[in-house]
């Protein structure tokens, strides 16, 4: 399956690697978003696996890089950046392959913040980052959020990655209490997607407590989510070869055709 890069913008780092199966029809869509706390030092080659491990088992696998903090990242251009990524699929020439009726996030760590970001934008006030109209915002069907950093003002009291979330966002809830309105997850339920919450149980990088709080406000909200918590730590989620991923998979499967899941 040969895979093609594509440019969503005139960074160097706005671009993604699009895989399409060789069976003929439109291929359900996997977005895969890497983590590392939104900073320049970890790239795409942690989605790629991943993506890799997606195309072999009949999506369309989207991995995206962004730019990230240190390297033009941060607030608004981190996020305006995905949601451009996600945006641009109807325009490539693959489009005929991708069933875009079918879309799936997939985010690890900061990833799953901007999976969960992503998942919930269409609630997103005009003028926000990334808030377009529906005529123009690819929807979000499915939601897998690994480890996701999935409520920045806890995440903000917990210090995660050293001050990642004020990195991010330039500043504290207090500071700029809007920017943390517009990019967090928790603050945009509910999304409309089926969420899957997986978490490793020795997880010292993302507590659990983050997965825990996302899924109890979406279904409060009304959204269908469903929490894994699961041997391992924080990198395991996204090793292809693990339980972890195992259970991404089969609830994948579940989702398109009914198969047995547990």
């Amino acid at each position: 399956m040969p895979q093609r890069v594509h440019r969503y913008g005139p960074d160097a780092d706005t671009f993604l690697e699009l895989t399409v199966p060789e069976a003929t029809g439109p291929a359900p869509v996997a977005i895969v978003l890497h983590g590392g706390f939104w900073r320049a030092a970890y790239g795409i080659e942690l989605a790629r696996p991943l993506a890799a491990d997606l195309a072999g088992a009949g999506f369309a696998a989207v991995a995206v890089e962004y730019r990230r903090v240190g390297r033009g990242g941060g607030w608004p251009t981190t996020l305006a950046d995905v949601a451009a990524a996600v945006d641009c699929l109807p325009s490539l020439p693959e489009a005929d392959r991708l069933d875009l009726t079918d879309v799936t996030v997939i985010g690890h760590s900061a990833g799953g913040h901007l999976a969960a970001w992503l998942a919930g934008r269409g609630r997103l006030p005009d003028g926000a980052p990334g808030a377009v109209g529906a005529d123009r915002r690819v929807p979000v069907t499915g939601a897998v959020l690994q480890a996701g950093v999935l409520d920045l003002g806890l995440a903000d009291q917990q210090r995660l990655g050293n001050g990642a979330v004020r990195e991010l966002l330039g500043g504290g809830p207090v500071d700029v209490p809007e920017r943390f309105a517009a990019a967090d997850p928790v603050r945009l339920l509910p999304t409309g997607a089926a969420l899957l919450c997986v978490h490793g149980a020795a997880d010292d990088v993302v507590p659990v407590q983050q997965s825990e709080q996302y899924a109890r406000a979406a279904e409060a909200a009304g959204d269908a989510v469903e929490v894994r918590v699961l041997p391992g730590d924080h990198m395991t989620l996204i090793d292809p070869a693990s339980d972890a991923w195992a259970i991404v998979r089969a609830w994948l499967a579940h989702r398109r055709t009914d198969a047995p899941y547990a």
